[in-house]
């Protein structure tokens, strides 16, 4: 770990979620002077309890604005909103605010692979993984994929690689961050509840770039013309992915083949994930830089199998084949999902209404789906774009339980019946993986 100056610094963790816990933690240990601030009491707050019981102080059941006297930077959970009145009050009073990934850059010794964008991340982050193990480049994974990034920062060395999943609420917490190595997927409208405009959105998810120099690399969608355009204005040494046409200084398909600029890497038919194309373009280019061999690479893609809760195959009934597909938590994660089946889809969808309408889904409802079994808050919403659509077979019913069971049902031998909710899952469960495992169980139970 770097040895980083925090002696004696006041400073507010806001959040005692997994990332605040750790942070409180780390930054003790650095000698900082730490005040752990959560909405839930103490009381009903295991970590909470935990910290308080180690010694530290620890202010439960709200923000009181009296807790930024004194506070030299505020690190908050990434989930906060900027506009929360204590956040509004540190920035009058110039009180730095980040996310724990901030701390994590400044002391980790270990290089960033840093990997960000609206839609399969966590894909991306653990292909990229699985690409670089047993290679010198002993990749450690972390960041919104599970693993707090801090965490790990404080016990990496020089000669490992940290390989980051980071959503857009933390970089948008970063100043100094710097990866060796980004990757920036695609940016869609998502998250404006949070961000408040698209704009705002993808330029979080642009700090990425920022600190980047000329000795480090831009790996981007160039099929995207607003994460291009983000891309080409970094620094850094610039390598575009393509699904769509030929690059000569990248990594895209030419006959059939995936090639890095002019050198064949693998055959598409040979990916044991076709779907994920895009996905392993980016992985594909990350291996190259970090000087993986073809025939690790080859290993790799033909026996990669996905990501739990990512378009997760999870067994066949009846000749009707199950995909857990949980952590689509918003409309173009569910399109990306339909478009990679080419037989009819029984679509399991619903959840948490953020407000945003479906009609984005009408051409998939109409090309797609054979059958829409809606379930939660967005189920009346889906029904009617469902019907708008011309797509008359539409079930609602009150749970995912019920939703397997309906779809099994309404089914035939050959259908696919994808579990892809197009919506957050805090509705009805704490996580989309509750929500996942939920949806295996009941396909299990039948």
């Amino acid at each position: 770990m770097k040895n980083v100056n925090y002696q004696n610094k006041s400073i507010l963790v806001m959040g005692i979620a997994k990332s605040g816990f750790a942070a409180a933690k780390l930054l003790r240990s650095m000698g900082a002077n730490v005040v752990v601030n959560d909405r839930e009491e103490v009381t009903n707050n295991p970590k909470a309890q935990k910290l308080q019981d180690d010694g530290f102080r620890v202010i439960g059941g709200g923000h009181p604005l009296e807790l930024l006297e004194g506070i030299d930077l505020i690190v908050k959970n990434p989930g906060i909103l900027y506009h929360n009145p204590l956040l509004v009050e540190a920035e009058k009073r110039n009180i730095p605010i980040v996310t724990e990934v901030e701390i994590a850059g400044e002391i980790s010794e270990a290089p960033f692979i840093a990997i960000t964008g609206s839609n399969g991340k966590t894909t991306t982050t653990t292909l990229i993984g699985e690409l670089l193990s047993e290679t010198p480049s002993n990749p450690i994974v972390a960041g919104n994929i599970g693993t707090v990034v801090c965490e790990v920062a404080a016990k990496a060395t020089p000669d490992q690689t940290l390989v980051t999943e980071l959503s857009s609420f933390q970089l948008q917490g970063t100043v100094h961050f710097h990866p060796h190595i980004s990757v920036l997927l695609n940016i869609y409208e998502a998250h404006l509840d949070y961000h408040g405009t698209k704009e705002a959105y993808a330029e979080a998810k642009a700090r990425l770039f920022t600190n980047q120099t000329s000795t480090d690399f831009a790996v981007y969608n160039a099929d995207d013309a607003l994460v291009s355009s983000f891309a080409e204005a970094s620094k850094a040494a610039l390598v575009p992915f393509s699904a769509t046409k030929k690059l000569r200084n990248g990594v895209s398909i030419d006959d059939g083949w995936i090639v890095f600029k002019d050198e064949k890497v693998i055959k598409i038919e040979d990916l044991s994930m076709k779907q994920n194309v895009e996905n392993t373009l980016a992985a594909i280019a990350v291996a190259k830089l970090s000087g993986v061999s073809n025939e690790k690479i080859y290993s790799n893609l033909t026996n990669f199998h996905g990501v739990k809760h990512r378009l997760q195959f999870v067994g066949e009934v009846s000749g009707r084949k199950f995909f857990n597909d949980s952590k689509a938590t918003n409309s173009i994660a569910t399109k990306k999902a339909l478009e990679s089946f080419e037989k009819p889809v029984i679509l399991l969808a619903g959840g948490l209404d953020r407000g945003n309408g479906f009609d984005d889904l009408i051409p998939y409802f109409q090309t797609k789906v054979k059958h829409l079994i809606t379930f939660g808050q967005t189920a009346p919403k889906l029904k009617e774009t469902a019907l708008k659509s011309g797509l008359n077979f539409v079930t609602v019913v009150d749970n995912v339980e019920k939703a397997v069971e309906t779809a099994y049902d309404l089914s035939e031998s050959g259908d696919v019946v994808l579990l892809s909710p197009a919506c957050a899952s805090w509705d009805q469960f704490k996580t989309f993986e509750e929500r996942g495992d939920i949806f295996i169980e009941a396909m299990h139970r039948l």
